[in-house]
């Protein structure tokens, strides 16, 4: 605001030198008044053009200010009360309200005005062809100016302090959002992965300590069981690991990662683990076997994969289930879609994610916020079989920003 009171200054006073010139006393006179107008344009053209460089030095020293009303004020005289310079003088009271508050306005509009009543004194032609109705018109002028100023100053200070409050506020909401996605996050990550782990643990332990302590112990038997808690502890320990590990890995966001082989080889694992019989296959153009995606992309999508074949093979009572991925045509371009189907009850009629977490089961809900997190859409219900349950995630490859894929 104060650039623009000084352009307005510049412009006034390049019409009125001319007038001011031309009035002056020749010789000393005229040499005076040429030095005037040359520091008062540089002056008030240096703060238009480099406020942020020079308005501090205007702030910290209103003598600045009052130097500049001096010159102006030796223009105003020479030139006539009856030029556009007498505009000048009603900017000095608007600035200094702006810069300075209520106190140097009221200071700088009551000399501007002096200045001003001294101007038509001085001049018997500006006297003689004004009533006083006129005379005091710039000086009243002045007055309101100066108040003026203030009351924007005012009122910039106000906004300025509710601007800082907002920010602290958004600052302090992103902060809270950002906490509780990390910790819906940590949740996913030990509900998908160490959680389970450790619920088989605990199984395996306590068959074993049922085998322990019957009268007919089996030593082979016992030792069986025992391996299988210690890999069970094992596997939990190198799923923290990962976790952890993954936590602070940053993933790299110039390259991909295929998770076809991927895919296929959690799919053979589940088999071989859980001995359902589990199969992996892909879907769309059979060109398009390979699925680049980021890092963390991948993550979520092999995660929400192993979840679904989990359900099936804890919730479902199925006897198979079927992985497919791949590429096909949507309305808004390619789509990665992966489908994980079985064969089993399928789910229980109302089924809805708030009924879950309200229940307590947090796999399905887990699988949403995941699809959510990587902008894809998922469906999770009855599929295009007479039987089971489908998991249906589509990812538009739009939204992922790296097609390279690592070796």
């Amino acid at each position: 605001m104060c650039r623009q009171v000084f352009g307005f200054r510049l412009a006034m006073i390049a019409l009125a030198a001319p007038a001011a010139l031309l009035n002056a006393t020749p010789g000393v006179g005229t040499r005076l008044m040429g030095a005037a107008v040359v520091v008062t344009f540089m002056g008030s053209y240096a703060l238009f053009r480099d406020w942020e460089r020079f308005g501090p030095l205007l702030l910290r020293h209103p003598t600045l200010l009052a130097v500049d009303t001096l010159f102006t004020a030796l223009l105003l005289i020479s030139a006539g009360p009856d030029t556009t310079l007498a505009y000048v003088s009603v900017c000095t009271p608007l600035l200094a309200g702006i810069v300075y508050g209520y106190r140097g306005a009221a200071v700088f509009a009551s000399v501007q005005s002096l200045i001003l009543l001294l101007a038509y004194a001085i001049n018997k032609e500006a006297q003689a062809g004004s009533g006083l109705a006129e005379k005091l018109l710039l000086p009243g002028l002045c007055v309101i100016t100066g108040a003026l100023g203030s009351s924007l100053r005012n009122l910039m200070l106000r906004f300025g302090t509710a601007t800082q409050a907002l920010t602290t506020i958004q600052a302090r909401l992103a902060v809270t959002e950002a906490v509780g996605a990390e910790r819906a996050r940590l949740a996913r990550e030990m509900h998908d992965s160490v959680a389970k782990t450790l619920h088989g643990v605990a199984l395996a332990a306590d068959g074993l300590a049922l085998s322990a302590a019957s009268a007919s112990m089996d030593p082979a038997r016992v030792s069986q069981q025992a391996e299988l808690v210690a890999r069970a502890a094992r596997r939990a320990a190198a799923e923290s690991r990962e976790l952890l590990a993954d936590l602070r890995r940053e993933s790299d966001p110039d390259h991909a990662t295929d998770i076809t082989p991927e895919l296929a080889a959690r799919t053979e694992a589940f088999t071989k683990r859980t001995g359902m019989t589990a199969t992996y296959d892909t879907l769309g153009e059979a060109a398009r076997t390979a699925l680049p995606v980021p890092p963390a992309v991948a993550r979520h999508l092999l995660t929400i994969t192993e979840e679904a074949m989990e359900n099936a093979h804890r919730h479902a009572a199925a006897t198979r289930v079927d992985v497919r991925a791949g590429v096909r045509a949507g309305a808004r371009g390619e789509v990665l879609c992966l489908t994980v189907q079985d064969d089993g009850q399928g789910l229980p009629p109302g089924t809805t994610l708030e009924h879950l977490r309200r229940s307590g089961h947090f796999g399905l809900i887990g699988m949403a916020e995941r699809a959510a997190s990587i902008g894809a859409g998922i469906h999770i219900g009855k599929g295009t079989h007479a039987r089971g349950t489908e998991v249906r995630l589509e990812l538009p490859l739009a939204a992922l920003t790296t097609t390279k894929a690592t070796p």
